[in-house]
């Protein structure tokens, strides 16, 4: 429906900024590994596929080290009960990058871990020799054997990146030598400028397993460059250490299209009833060179014979049909929210950089930079309340301007919130800053319409407060003495939440109250 809401049954990419995802099903709840800032890892904890829901930083590199910078690629994996996060890591030169473990010390993927490692990724027997430089080490499990498969180089000197494989004798121990799975550059489109001349480059190599067929897919070409793609190989003989029992396919099997590009290194989950599979991968958010990206996930198909279908990436925006069984616990009661109490973004899903949002005793920072930020891009970052659903409804907010003022304020009647500046259809209500006024729009999903805008007298380090009331096609916005009406019926239902337009802001409270409530109203503390 154009500038008009999205139904309650589908949702929109990307939902989520970052890149390399993994993504399990544990249970009825998914984990997304990332890592937090190249020095940590965090697991966010979702009950569905289409927002990453609560983030937890599960581990921080030391500040000093091999493997105290350059965390890359972490994969979550369960064996035998307890949880293990794959990952690399370095001092802080890309050429001594090896791969190390996180295990937990019980069945809880939030750990406690504690490092192991480096695993053996070199020549010959473990300890005899060098270590070779390693990335993106993922686990194949076959004929009750676990093997690791990853990315390396040939030697110290040439950063060719192979396939390589070895068995493991435990989660935490390969056997050696390792044996050259696959090697890059056999075909132009695996090169990173798809030329004969510029270096091959496999990495991010990743398990799909259905029936009895065993693929491992690959990312080629060059992650930095709109060219990144997809590549796959099948093992068609039974010992997955003999490089002549597998087979590969001749082309790209997912690849950049007009308005998707960059796209790679994805993981493959299933539905929550089991029936359905989904694609998780990275897209560049632009052409230039560089390493900004957003998450994207879209069903994956089978062929007759059992060979995956990835189709083509899709465009940003594109309404899909939610995953199978994906839970909906409609929110339209009055809810108060104290944003400087414990958990106070539990029910909320943050759509922007995995840097730009943190929870503090003073309330939650939104639109905050770090000192040293990675692969960053400003987005409008935004919260939403999960499955809110209010039409004629009161909303509050108090917070206070850090830095970087332009604006930041309040969503509502929110659909369709994906990472992006005006990636919501909706309302917002806010305080433009560096216009000194109080401004009410709304979006569609790709642009801005502003609705109306008053001349504000505001103390810039202030505390700020703002008021919404919503009834039918009336909205009337207020801050202080300055008072906003406007009439607009585009968008008469969605969800509550919070928004800043570079700017860094705390936000300490969060009220909305519906205008025609149920029998019962709760509170959250």
């Amino acid at each position: 429906m154009p500038g008009g809401p999205l139904a309650e049954d589908v949702f929109v990419n990307p939902v989520g900024e970052g890149a390399d995802p993994h993504v399990v099903r544990d249970g009825d709840r998914y984990l997304w590994c990332q890592s937090e800032g190249n020095v940590g890892v965090a697991i966010w904890v979702s009950d569905r596929l289409t927002s990453m829901g609560r983030k937890h930083v599960v581990w921080w590199a030391p500040t000093a080290g091999p493997y105290s910078r350059e965390v890359w690629a972490p994969e979550i994996h369960r064996f035998d009960g307890r949880w293990y996060i794959y990952l690399a890591a370095s001092d802080g030169r890309n050429r001594n990058h090896l791969t190390y473990v996180l295990e937990a010390a019980g069945d809880d993927p939030l750990g406690p871990y504690d490092v192991r490692g480096p695993l053996w990724t070199g020549d010959g027997t473990p300890g005899a020799g060098e270590n070779r430089w390693s990335i993106d080490l993922t686990v194949l499990e076959h004929a009750d054997r676990r093997y690791a498969v990853w990315s390396g180089w040939p030697d110290a000197d040439h950063d060719l990146q192979h396939l390589y494989i070895a068995e493991m004798t435990s989660p935490t121990e390969l056997v050696g030598p390792r044996v050259l799975l696959w090697r890059a550059g056999t075909r132009v489109w695996e090169r990173t400028q798809e030329t004969p001349q510029s270096r091959g480059l496999l990495e991010a190599p990743q398990v799909l397993a259905r029936g009895h067929r065993t693929f491992v897919v690959y990312s080629c070409a060059a992650s930095w460059l709109p060219t990144y793609k997809l590549g796959m190989i099948e093992l068609t003989g039974d010992d997955p250490l003999d490089p002549g029992a597998w087979t590969g396919f001749a082309e790209p099997v997912f690849a950049a299209s007009k308005m998707t590009y960059g796209v790679g290194h994805g993981s493959y989950v299933r539905s929550l009833d089991g029936g359905q599979w989904w694609h998780v991968f990275h897209a560049k958010r632009d052409r230039d060179h560089g390493w900004r990206r957003a998450l994207f996930v879209q069903p994956l198909a089978w062929d007759d014979d059992g060979a995956p279908l990835f189709g083509s990436p899709v465009a940003a925006g594109t309404p899909l049909a939610l995953p199978a069984r994906t839970p909906r616990h409609q929110v339209s009661t009055r809810r108060v929210w104290d944003l400087s109490g414990d958990d106070a973004l539990a029910q909320f899903d943050y759509f922007g950089h995995h840097q730009f949002v943190a929870e503090a005793p003073d309330g939650v920072h939104l639109g905050c930079v770090p000192a040293v930020p990675i692969n960053d891009y400003r987005t409008g970052e935004k919260l939403v309340l999960r499955d809110g659903h209010y039409d004629d409804l009161t909303l509050t907010a108090t917070f206070r301007f850090v830095n970087d003022a332009r604006a930041a304020g309040v969503l509502f009647r929110i659909t369709g919130a994906s990472v992006g500046y005006d990636a919501q259809r909706g309302y917002f209500a806010g305080i433009a800053l560096d216009r000194r006024a109080l401004v009410v729009g709304k979006t569609d999903g790709r642009g801005w319409t502003p609705l109306a805008e008053t001349a504000l007298d505001v103390d810039v380090a202030g505390w700020q407060a703002i008021d919404v009331r919503a009834v039918g096609d009336h909205i009337e916005a207020r801050t202080g003495t300055a008072r906003l009406e406007v009439y607009d019926q585009d968008y008469p239902y969605g969800s509550v939440g919070l928004r800043v337009v570079d700017s860094h802001a705390v936000f300490t409270s969060l009220t909305v109250t519906p205008e025609h409530p149920s029998p019962h109203h709760d509170a959250s503390a």
